[in-house]
């Protein structure tokens, strides 16, 4: 029987690469995402399909992902303020993995469901 390797303490230190795909992976993240594919948006047009998320949250994701460099933040000089927000070329190219981790996700949703103690609403997804 063969032993693996150990894991290490530094596995996941902010300059390992392997960080980033977690980050891609919160809770609001694939949201966004899907909610710039079709075009710059401001924050109040996000927070139509994202009202269970909180300004203060949503303000925080943002910024993550504009840290990140998937999402540009456009502030223009107008009164009243307009800030819009799009995807970068980087934040678009995340859209083929996501839309994979969708289909993945409707194809086993039964299992993920019963894996989760719930069952299927009659509306959709849930949580939708």
């Amino acid at each position: 029987m063969s032993r693996i390797e150990p894991l290490r303490a530094d596995m996941f230190e902010a300059d390992c690469g392997h960080r980033m795909p977690f980050r891609v992976g919160d809770k609001w993240s694939g949201m966004v995402l899907r909610c710039l594919e079709a075009g710059p948006r401001r924050f109040t047009e996000l927070k139509v399909p994202l009202h269970r998320v909180s300004p203060k949250v949503l303000t925080e994701t943002l910024r993550a992902m504009e840290r990140d460099g998937w999402v540009s933040r456009t502030a223009y000089d107008e009164n009243p303020p307009r800030v819009e927000y799009a995807l970068t070329e980087l934040g678009r190219s995340l859209m083929a993995p996501l839309d994979h981790l969708c289909a993945l996700t409707r194809a086993h949703r039964e299992d993920l469901l019963a894996g989760a103690g719930e069952r299927p609403s009659r509306g959709g997804a849930q949580g939708e």
